[in-house]
């Protein structure tokens, strides 16, 4: 555990999508809500727990929110380890216990580089280690006759769609082993089980859909993640497991599977233990398949660690003997191998558009552990526009768009009643640019910070995405929607004036206008009903990307 500390600990650092996330928290504490931009209910965040985990920490005074998600990431991805360590030891009693499916862990880099980062990485790992050691103590109790409470187990398997969505499903896995493990206690039991396991997630969808008008996060939505796109997702599956020879792991795994399970004694509740020992195995194809469904992610390996290190849960430690003794050993072998020299062939972005996320950071603001804002005011394009915006005397809209030696910002000024027009963003300083995270870093907490793929920007969330783009880039919104959006007057610059006429003309669509109104309207109980009502309807809403297609109020297919 030591060793797995200190590796992550020299890669610390702070991703993008990290600093979208410290936004969030910034704008709670200075309450204005749960939001990344002031006046605009936008659910930027994927992990609610995340979120409220860094809020409780940004509470202290004095405690730089950077470090405190860096610090956190850390303690949760070494404490989700140790306890999966400890109910290994639980389920393979033996006197000389030593490390075995936890060299996975200790030895990727991927594990390292996102057990801080900022982002809920590191929650995970400390929640899936968390779950994993109460279900074993469940199956201890069963097996002892001291039945225990078992309503903590309940409690923290419901909070798996808060800790990600996606984790619904190893949940909703371990809920089903925690009902076989309790079900001679009666179904009065039961019931009350599952009404703690639901409790806070139902609460927080009640609000969820009442306060932002969705039924998911915007992340979902600016990613497609009910669309199957398997090829990208196979891309991405094999460049994690080509980069570190996977395979020999997973093979060594198997063998100490085989050989642990012709030694079992006998003297088990047998369905009990069965279950509970096929629950993260289970959920490990589930997690791995659901990413490569909708195409993986563009972080080399970082939406594949949930379903690994459920996979290597039932066997984190094994009892040394002779029998044990090999696959150990070509375990320890592999991981010495991948710790010394196994690494991604690029360093910024490798095929299919994955990229080495930390390393083009680091390369990118010249740092090597690039964390607070200090660390990123080199990075090459978001703190010219923020500072061109600083120096302009009248709210306006900074763009980025071609100049006559490259890359310039175009900054459009707004028109004084911006503030007034119904459902704009009150004539606040505005900027868009693709690092939404470093952009929301530097600007201070009154400007919004927008991007075209739709994290931040409920307009992006609900275009269509260009044909096979970029996972999680590929919605791109065009500039004349920024500009419509704005109500900029007269000169549009290098954005084309026809393109805005119509984004104009689709943004005065019916729909279009109720979807602006459900994030932007005062937050009246009325408003509140009406964004829980059509939540269903308002997340499944797509229109056309380009302006021209929108303009006559068509929907996407």
């Amino acid at each position: 555990m030591l060793v797995f500390a200190a590796l992550v600990w020299n890669r610390r650092w702070m991703s993008d999508d990290g600093l979208i996330v410290l936004r969030t928290v910034r704008q709670l504490l200075a309450g204005e809500g749960p939001v990344f931009n002031a006046g605009e209910r936008v659910e930027a965040n994927t992990s609610t727990l995340w979120t409220a985990v860094l809020a409780i920490a940004g509470l202290v005074p004095g405690l730089s929110l950077n470090w405190a998600a860096v610090i956190l990431g850390l303690l949760f991805s070494v404490v989700g380890v140790g306890l999966g360590l400890d109910a290994a030891r639980r389920l393979h009693p033996g006197r000389r216990m030593v490390p075995f499916g936890a060299l996975v862990v200790v030895a990727l880099p991927p594990f390292w580089d996102f057990g801080t980062s900022g982002l809920e990485t590191g929650l995970i790992v400390g929640w899936l280690g968390l779950s994993w050691w109460l279900l074993v103590r469940r199956l201890e109790a069963r097996r002892s006759g001291r039945p225990g409470h078992a309503w903590p187990a309940a409690l923290v398997f419901g909070l798996a769609p808060l800790v990600r969505p996606d984790l619904a499903l190893f949940g909703l896995l371990a809920a089903v082993a925690l009902v076989v493990i309790e079900s001679h206690r009666g179904w009065r039991r039961i019931a009350g089980l599952a009404g703690a396991a639901v409790a806070l997630p139902l609460a927080y969808e009640v609000f969820r859909t009442g306060y932002y008008g969705l039924l998911v996060p915007s992340t979902a939505l600016a990613k497609e993640a009910s669309t199957a796109r398997w090829q990208q997702g196979i891309h991405y599956l094999l460049d994690l497991v080509g980069t570190y020879l996977l395979w020999i792991p997973l093979l060594t795994l198997c063998v100490g599977a085989i050989v642990l399970l012709t030694r079992r004694g006998a003297a088990r509740p047998r369905v009990a233990s069965t279950v509970v020992l096929a629950t993260p195995v289970v959920a490990a194809a589930l997690l791995a398949s659901y990413v490569t469904r909708v195409g993986g992610d563009f972080m080399h390996g970082r939406m594949l660690l949930p379903a690994l290190f459920c996979l290597v849960l039932p066997l984190m430690a094994v009892p040394l003997s002779r029998w044990t003794a090999l696959p150990v050993l070509g375990m320890a072998a592999w991981a010495a191998v991948a710790i010394i020299g196994l690494r991604p062939a690029y360093d910024m972005l490798g095929p299919n558009w994955i990229a080495n996320e930390r390393l083009y950071y680091v390369l990118l603001v010249g740092r090597p552990n690039p964390v607070t804002a200090e660390d990123f005011v080199d990075h090459p394009v978001a703190p010219e526009g923020v500072a061109a915006l600083r120096e302009e005397s009248t709210p306006s809209l900074a763009l980025p768009g071609p100049g006559p030696d490259g890359l310039r910002w175009w900054l459009f000024a707004k028109p004084a009643d911006d503030g007034a027009r119904a459902g704009a963003a009150d004539g606040r300083d505005t900027i868009s640019w693709l690092n939404l995270g470093v952009t929301g870093e530097l600007a201070p907490l009154d400007t919004r910070v927008l991007d075209g793929v739709g994290l931040a920007n409920p307009l992006a969330a609900h275009a269509t995405g260009l044909p096979d783009g970029r996972i999680g880039h590929d919605k791109d919104l065009p500039p004349e929607w920024f500009v419509a959006d704005a109500a900029i007057p007269g000169d549009t610059g290098f954005v084309d004036p026809a393109g805005v006429a119509q984004a104009r003309a689709a943004l005065s669509c019916p729909r279009t206008r109720e979807l602006l109104d459900s994030v932007r309207a005062p937050l009246t109980p009325e408003r509140f009903w009406r964004n829980l009502a059509g939540s269903w309807e308002r997340t499944s809403y797509r229109y056309p990307r380009e302006p021209g297609a929108a303009a006559d109020c068509r929907t996407a297919d």
